[in-house]
């Protein structure tokens, strides 16, 4: 198709919807996402399981107030790339500070550092050709030259990001690292003094603390602001294979919320929102990223462009869970599958083939993307894994050493 007859489909793809069906017992069946994603990155560590059932998949200014300190690693390459954080003095409680003068002085302090951010994607179809994606989402500012936290899957495939800050400046955005597994991304704008957010400690909240929710919903409402309290510290959720220990506040969060700041009543940041629950029974379900989590990778993505530690197994996997993906696969078997395997990866000179399905890893039998990922996170780089797969019939046993990436 001609590049000037591209179609433009202007719905918002950031967030997409999450289904919460919980049990009627409360029993716990887990989370699990409607559309896994491909995973190739895995990192060390789980989280405690929550009792909640659902069907999730992701949405879609304060500077040096309050006896703030610059923290002191910045890039190699620049001596303004500061991160603020706050003093450990954080009011840990809700001290009654939720009346409507202290959200607006919250307000004042922190809607600057918090942007619109759009996207274009390509996408090819059968039918249509190729056409352009529009998605929308949120993002804060963290430091004053212009580097701009959000969510990965906001500007996951995206050619063309622009970010749009509070009075109305537009800038297109280079992306400079994103890490798939806390669902983070860093991204730069060519600007100066701007209002950064102040990085606070969320292991300091407490259950029923007052929060304001700050973002873009709808893609076409910027700034707009809720308020809400914590409602728990540490749920564990699945959303496409992937497993992360989040914040839940009934604060109301939609669609292009997703990126945004989730701020205590000092004005700090204490989380970044990127999901939400939503159905004809459910009201007031969102999650955020807890700060604690996302400062390191943050500073990781902008000193390096990437998180140290981060590891592969250098796959992409395919959940079949039913006899009619079975069919649509081609497969005869359910289970997991290798829908990829990348070009010189470890596992491509271990001889893992795309279309093998995964029997075992360390003797431990596996039937989902998840289960898979469960084993590798119990190891480290550079271990070497033992993995049985089933191919033409037959089963083979690969050795694979897992490889750090630095992308």
């Amino acid at each position: 198709m001609d590049e000037n007859n591209k179609e433009t489909n202007e719905e918002i793809k950031d967030p997409e919807v999450i289904k919460v069906e919980p049990l009627p017992n409360d029993e716990s069946k887990g989370l699990k996402s409607t559309f896994p994603k491909k995973s190739n990155h895995f990192n060390k560590g789980l989280a405690k399981n929550i009792m909640i059932v659902a069907l999730v998949v992701i949405l879609g200014g304060a500077s040096g107030f309050g006896g703030a300190y610059l923290y002191g690693k910045t890039n190699k390459n620049s001596s303004s790339q500061t991160v603020i954080y706050e003093t450990a003095e954080n009011v840990s409680a809700n001290t009654g500070t939720s009346s409507e003068t202290a959200v607006e002085s919250v307000v004042s302090k922190v809607a600057d550092s918090v942007v619109e951010i759009a996207t274009e994607s390509v996408t090819t179809s059968t039918y249509l050709g190729k056409y352009v994606t529009s998605g929308a989402g949120s993002g804060v500012i963290v430091t004053a030259n212009g580097y701009i936290v959000t969510n990965y899957h906001v500007i996951e495939d995206a050619k063309k990001i622009t970010v749009t800050t509070t009075d109305g400046t537009q800038y297109e955005a280079t992306l400079v690292g994103t890490d798939s597994d806390t669902d983070l991304a860093i991204l730069k704008i060519e600007a100066t003094g701007l209002t950064s957010a102040v990085l606070g400690n969320s292991g300091n909240l407490l259950t029923g603390q007052s929060v304001v929710v700050i973002g873009n919903p709808l893609g076409s409402l910027g700034g707009s602001v809720t308020t809400g309290i914590i409602s728990a510290l540490s749920r564990e959720i699945t959303i496409s294979d992937n497993t992360m220990t989040l914040l839940q506040t009934n604060a109301a969060v939609n669609p292009g919320n997703s990126g945004g700041g989730l701020f205590d009543m000092n004005g700090n940041l204490v989380g970044i929102v990127n999901a939400k629950s939503s159905g004809e029974d459910v009201e007031g379900i969102g999650f955020a990223i807890p700060i604690d989590t996302a400062k390191t990778v943050i500073e990781d993505l902008i000193n390096q462009g990437y998180v140290s530690g981060r590891f592969k197994l250098g796959v992409s996997l395919t959940d079949v869970t039913s006899q009619q993906q079975a069919y649509q696969y081609n497969v005869s078997e359910l289970g997991v599958y290798v829908s990829s395997v990348d070009t010189n990866s470890n596992a491509s000179k271990g001889g893992m083939k795309s279309g093998d399905r995964i029997v075992s890893i360390d003797g431990k039998e596996v039937s989902s993307a998840s289960e898979v990922m469960t084993i590798i996170k119990s190891h480290t780089a550079g271990d070497k894994v033992t993995i049985i797969v089933s191919r033409n019939s037959s089963q083979r046993t690969l050795t694979i050493t897992l490889e750090e990436t630095n992308s």
